[in-house]
């Protein structure tokens, strides 16, 4: 039998799409139990590859997740899967990689407050498997667990919000004395928000901290926010599809503070490696990457 012709971005996104609507049937019925925050809150007993203690909503959420790829597979989709609490697993391919976080902001599912995720996205290219990185990313889709609204993107074919072209503001908001109006910050850990005090100061006007990088991302995309900054270094199944979002609105994003380096250099594996920033212009994306240049020097 002759190998099934491989999948289109397109078609990609539409496989998220049913696993991502698997997740948030799930995370439902865990919500209408009789004890639901028990229910949200339970843990399993274990670590995930990514290291965080693992909760059975995520355990859940990863198995509809892979319930969908191994239907792929089925269908004679060759590629492989790298997810936080089953690390990378082969699905017969090393040129295509399907990135997935299954709740993005747990901690917040778990405690009931809205701000949470799935995040999905494939890269593909030469061995991308074990030498890919976020420029290698093809698309990716975020949905928003709480509201229900869907971010995804195409690289080279624009971003959409529930299905509709996404072009954001051309250029950021600013307070009078020009700082960036609104920016998305990230980090489980006061002492990162400490470590960025002034820098936040100097250049943001307000802040909003979600519990979500992969909502933060696409916040930046629809003009909610107008920047967001992780003030430690960020995951890649977090914000591999985010990133793409802001990247095919319009905006700009960068890994790591060095704006003479290669922005979007960060490997896909599940390491944290560098701090993201996104914004809607060059200039404000500037700004945003002074944000986690102090925290992340720490270490």
């Amino acid at each position: 039998m002759p190998a099934a012709a491989p999948l289109d971005p397109a078609e990609w996104v539409a496989a998220f799409g049913r696993a991502a609507d698997a997740v948030a049937g799930g995370l439902r019925h865990a919500r209408d139990g009789d004890d639901a925050r028990a229910g949200l809150a339970e843990e399993t007993g274990e670590r995930g590859a990514g290291g965080d203690r693992t909760l059975v909503i995520d355990a859940d959420a990863e198995d509809a997740v892979f319930a969908e790829l191994e239907r792929l597979h089925e269908d004679g989709a060759r590629f492989s899967a790298l997810s936080e609490e089953r690390g990378r697993v082969d699905f017969g391919g090393t040129d295509a990689l399907v990135v997935i976080d299954p709740i993005d902001g747990s901690t917040n599912a778990k405690r009931g407050v809205a701000h949470h995720a799935v995040s999905l996205a494939l890269a593909t290219g030469p061995d991308v498997v074990t030498r890919g990185t976020m420029a290698d990313v093809t698309c990716g889709l975020v949905l928003d667990l709480g509201s229900g609204v869907r971010h995804d993107a195409i690289r080279g074919g624009g971003a959409r919000r529930d299905g509709r072209p996404l072009r954001g503001p051309a250029t950021e908001r600013r307070s009078d004395d020009g700082r960036i109006e609104l920016v998305a910050i990230e980090s489980a850990d006061p002492r990162n928000l400490v470590a960025a005090g002034p820098a936040l100061v100097q250049h943001a006007h307000r802040v909003r901290a979600i519990g979500a990088m992969a909502l933060s991302l696409c916040w930046v995309a629809d003009g909610r926010v107008d920047a967001m900054a992780s003030l430690w270094r960020c995951r890649a199944i977090d914000v591999a599809a985010g990133q793409l979002i802001v990247r095919e609105s319009g905006g700009h994003v960068a890994f790591g503070t060095d704006a003479e380096g290669d922005l979007l250099a960060a490997p896909l594996d599940l390491e944290p490696h560098l701090p993201i920033s996104a914004a809607r212009t060059p200039e404000g994306l500037l700004r945003a990457m002074a944000l986690p240049a102090v925290a992340d020097a720490r270490s």
